[in-house]
């Protein structure tokens, strides 16, 4: 395993919490191969911050730990960065020369852009500044950004304007992504606008496909955005859990799963 810096293992520890319900000292600190003292001093400031509580003989996510993903484009853009890459290179496999999608905002979609610069005839429509930015770099693929209100905190646009241009398109193929994913809750989303733009593009789209790490699983936010009967795939990582896979194989939908 590579080193990570203490916001990504600590991003990391949370994410095995989440899934786990809760572990042991000895068994996180093998899971991220660190020293019994790095762990307790990443639970410490975790415990800190109100995200984790000791329990006998271990640790254990608080009922809010997994509510919100963090509040800045620029924390997230640096945490699980192996995950992401490898979701986006597996994503790329869909698209085709030719077509016309959407990258929602968020880190993961912004990691696709260098996978679409093989590709011709392409038309990349978004709300994500930092996508539209990067796709400066390949002049060759058509790029739409779809205006509207910024929101500081996803370095996106949102609101009547955005709803406007989405509502006009036809699209192919939407990439959509989310901080907060389950089986139980669907997808869900931190604002009724990001939420209403959400399923305008789904609307104005042939296939929707989620794309989301295993962190995000189990989180909640408070706008309902689809059930994942509504959407067509779900691209995650080799890290979901074996009971959420065998509930996400057991519906209509294409699940794949990146290596990291």
């Amino acid at each position: 395993m590579s080193p990570q810096i203490p916001a990504q293992r600590r991003e990391r520890l949370l994410s095995l919490l989440r899934r786990d319900g809760a572990a042991s000292t000895r068994a996180l600190q093998e899971a991220l191969g660190v020293s019994h003292m790095t762990v307790r001093r990443d639970i410490a400031h975790l415990q800190e911050e109100g995200l984790v509580e000791p329990v006998p003989g271990g640790v254990r996510p608080t009922s809010g730990a997994g509510q919100q993903p963090p509040s800045a484009r620029r924390q997230r853009a640096g945490l699980e960065v192996a995950r992401k890459e490898a979701i986006a290179a597996r994503a790329a496999a869909l698209v085709q020369d030719g077509m016309a999608l959407y990258l929602d905002a968020g880190t993961t979609c912004e990691a696709l852009v260098p996978h679409l610069a093989r590709h011709r005839r392409l038309t990349v429509v978004t709300n994500d500044f930092w996508s539209a930015i990067a796709l400066l770099e390949h002049p060759h693929l058509e790029t739409i950004h779809v205006g509207g209100r910024v929101d500081t905190d996803s370095a996106s646009s949102c609101g009547a304007l955005s709803m406007s241009i989405a509502r006009a398109m036809r699209l192919d193929l939407f990439f959509l992504s989310t901080g907060a994913w389950s089986v139980e809750g669907g997808i869900t989303a931190p604002s009724a606008d990001r939420r209403a733009l959400k399923q305008q593009v789904h609307d104005s789209s042939t296939v929707t496909a989620l794309v989301a790490d295993s962190t995000k699983y189990g989180a909640h936010a408070p706008y309902h955005v689809f059930d994942l009967d509504e959407i067509d795939a779900v691209i995650t990582d080799e890290d979901l859990g074996p009971e959420a896979r065998a509930q996400l194989a057991a519906r209509d939908l294409a699940l794949h799963i990146a290596e990291t």
